[in-house]
């Protein structure tokens, strides 16, 4: 058995704006740490979170933006679009860091809580100024749960040899792609930190793994491929989640490792992408290609709210993140309860919202800078092996 593509649909299929919506929120609400609705996240049923997420919608995202312009007579062009792309997630990531850094700062002063300084890997920026600036510049010094988009920014510099290789070979340039993850992963090769010791939070030889899986399954579905449906693999991914759903609450959560085993292949390490983190965000995602019932759930209006916070995906990361460090301050600040907590999260959330409705306005009466997008052949719209979707990257 295999999905079925229906032909007829020239509509945008929204269900990857809408899964990118919920990643974003989901970002959100796990970057406020202590909140009651943390409790409830993505997170709190499985081995993966959010940012895995984030990493395989992208690779799918790149494949529907740039595979049918990475032909031949049209490569360098691709490619300089890409990292023109990857230049502009490295700005926002420099001057989001910037903001975080000086709104930290400014309430350590102002609210006389000078141990807001020693929080997110600030504290090396007061006692090795020089050398941290040069980190943050190079990359090598993040903050806290600022460290999504130097992940993407180096993935989307290596995309063009990701696209070039997957277009021509995918089976091979996946195994490749494999190999370099669990090579990295066993002998922890990473881009390093500076002037802190250890390595980059997320590393992008291991994360390149998820997105070019992502990336080879779109590209393969748009050229009238399918993704097999089989009875057997839909019970051992449901089992897999669903045991992953008890582990995560068990005591055998909190072991390293298991057998002895490299902490790649039996841990749970998410800077090198751990295979049970990696086996878990696949077996969801092929749950939800698999049952239409479920992946339908998803497919909404695209004037929906969900749908539209996803197409405006980067300046609503952006805000939600600057918003989530406001947010985890005056959480520091005043502890508060569950109705606390509660104007924090949904505060946050409506300003994210009210962004994309906004953007979206600007983009309605002709102020948002962009040459309007022709609909392409509904051949060329499909995604999740089932249905049409939108054949560019959502900005």
């Amino acid at each position: 058995m295999t999905t079925q593509l229906p032909p007829d649909r020239a509509e945008r299929d929204t269900r990857i704006d809408v899964f990118r919506a919920l990643a974003l929120l989901t970002i959100y609400i796990d970057h406020v740490p202590g909140t009651v609705f943390e409790a409830l996240t993505y997170k709190n049923f499985g081995f993966s979170d959010a940012a895995e997420a984030f990493v395989l919608i992208s690779g799918m995202s790149v494949a529907l933006a740039y595979g049918n312009k990475f032909q031949p007579g049209s490569r360098l062009l691709a490619a300089l679009k890409m990292w023109r792309r990857a230049g502009v997630l490295y700005t926002a990531h420099i001057v989001t860091t910037i903001v975080v850094m000086a709104m930290f700062c400014a309430a350590a002063v102002f609210a006389h809580r000078p141990e807001l300084l020693k929080l997110i890997n600030i504290e090396p920026l007061m006692k090795n100024t020089p050398e941290v600036v040069v980190g943050i510049v190079t990359l090598g010094h993040q903050l806290g749960y600022n460290n999504i988009l130097p992940v993407y920014a180096a993935l989307l510099l290596m995309a063009p040899l990701f696209l070039l290789f997957v277009s021509y070979r995918p089976l091979p340039a996946l195994i490749f792609s494999g190999a370099l993850w669990l090579v990295a992963g066993i002998w922890q090769i990473a881009p390093p930190n500076y002037p802190e010791p250890g390595f980059w939070f997320l590393n992008p030889l291991s994360w390149q793994f998820l997105f070019n899986i992502g990336l080879a399954g779109m590209l393969h579905v748009r050229r009238g491929g399918t993704i097999p449906v089989n009875r057997w693999l839909v019970g051992a991914a449901a089992t897999y989640v669903a045991a992953a759903a008890v582990w995560v609450h068990s005591p055998l959560w909190g072991q390293i490792t298991w057998f002895d085993l490299p902490v790649v292949i039996g841990g749970f390490d998410k800077t090198f992408l751990s295979l049970p983190r990696l086996l878990h965000i696949l077996s969801v995602s092929y749950l939800i290609v698999a049952l239409p019932a479920v992946s339908n759930l998803f497919r909404l209006s695209q004037d929906h709210p969900l749908a539209l916070l996803g197409k405006r995906s980067l300046p609503v990361f952006l805000a939600g993140t600057v918003i989530a460090m406001v947010a985890q301050v005056m959480k520091l600040i005043n502890p508060g309860g569950f109705a606390y907590d509660a104007l924090l999260i949904s505060a946050g959330i409506a300003m994210q919202f009210a962004l994309a409705f906004y953007l979206e306005w600007l983009s309605g009466i002709g102020w948002s800078g962009k040459k309007p997008v022709r609909t392409e052949a509904p051949a060329a719209r499909q995604s999740f092996g089932m249905s049409p979707v939108v054949a560019r990257l959502s900005r």
